[in-house]
């Protein structure tokens, strides 16, 4: 399918950018937080609270409606493991509360290149361990670095309580290797260089791709991009867990580039994701009794790109 027009003109928007790759650490993370604005603005809810999680690990949580024993999403940003943060994905994480009906725990995980592999990982299941304690039911999400974490963590805690994974064009093959990373490595917005410096800073030993046993994880929801860079790894991930006998959706969103489930102001394809995601959270994580979700708000027609 061709670009979607709205991508389109988005990639035209951004030609006169410098290549992410060729920015310093701090260069990125401004970037990555002025980028929160294609989310649109920030819908009110019911409560957000900062929240200190064991090992002075920080996080922020969302209730769409207030009420005792509301399902938990365990959210992981993106950002190439070396950028982004609660800020960064604050808009979006409220949308998907809204979205879910559920709650949604946002995970401010240690960044390379100060905090190289393992640290993300290890704050990830601080965190997953953390909201399985809390009694509710408790799914994880992510989108690409971030769901990289989520899909680590979902196999640390295989067989467990742990209900579902959205995994969101996930980053998880530090080879780039792919047909997908050949074809889209530039022109279609994060490429291939963005995606190695990303991998150069975190310095990983191991990847949820390369696990020799996915059995008994988490039922799986893949997202993936049909103009992405990381859009091979990600389904070569969905086959592996289809094959190992996993329950596994996996979606190919046509015409759309890596990142564009973060740009719900100013892409129609970015709505339609996040209301797919909703409605796989509430599937999953069901309870007998569970508050109706709510839309998020319509979003603006445009959005000035960043």
């Amino acid at each position: 399918m061709p670009l979607d027009p709205e991508v389109a003109a988005y990639l035209e928007r951004q030609k006169s950018q410098p290549p992410r790759s060729s920015l310093d650490v701090a260069a990125t993370r401004e970037v990555m937080r002025r980028g929160a604005a294609l989310a649109g603005s920030a819908p009110p809810l019911a409560r957000v609270e900062d929240v200190a999680l064991p090992g002075s690990l920080r996080a922020r949580q969302y209730w769409p409606a207030l009420g005792a024993g509301l399902p938990l999403v365990v959210y992981f940003h993106g950002g190439r493991f070396f950028s982004g943060d609660l800020e960064s994905h604050d808009t979006l994480c409220r949308m998907l509360a809204l979205s879910a009906g559920y709650s949604v725990l946002a995970v401010d995980y240690r960044l390379a290149p100060e905090h190289r592999f393992p640290a993300a990982a290890e704050d990830a299941y601080t965190a997953v361990e953390w909201a399985l304690g809390k009694g509710a039911p408790v799914g994880v999400a992510g989108d690409s670095a971030g769901a990289n974490l989520a899909a680590g963590a979902a196999l640390e805690f295989r067989r467990s309580a742990l209900r579902c994974q959205l995994l969101i064009y996930p980053m998880l093959d530090p080879t780039c290797s792919s047909p997908s990373f050949v074809e889209f490595g530039e022109g279609y917005g994060p490429g291939a260089a963005d995606m190695r410096r990303g991998w150069s800073e975190y310095r990983p030993e191991s990847s949820p791709l390369s696990a020799e046993d996915v059995r008994g994880v988490a039922p799986a929801f893949v997202m993936t991009a049909e103009y992405d860079t990381l859009r091979d790894e990600g389904e070569a991930y969905a086959r592996r867990l289809v094959q190992s006998g996993n329950p596994v959706q996996v979606r190919r969103y046509l015409g759309t580039i890596h990142g564009f489930f973060t740009m719900q102001a100013i892409l129609q394809v970015a709505r339609e994701a996040l209301r797919d995601a909703g409605a796989f959270l509430r599937e999953r994580l069901i309870v007998t009794e569970r508050l109706p979700a709510h839309p998020p708000p319509a979003a603006p027609s445009d959005c000035p790109a960043r």
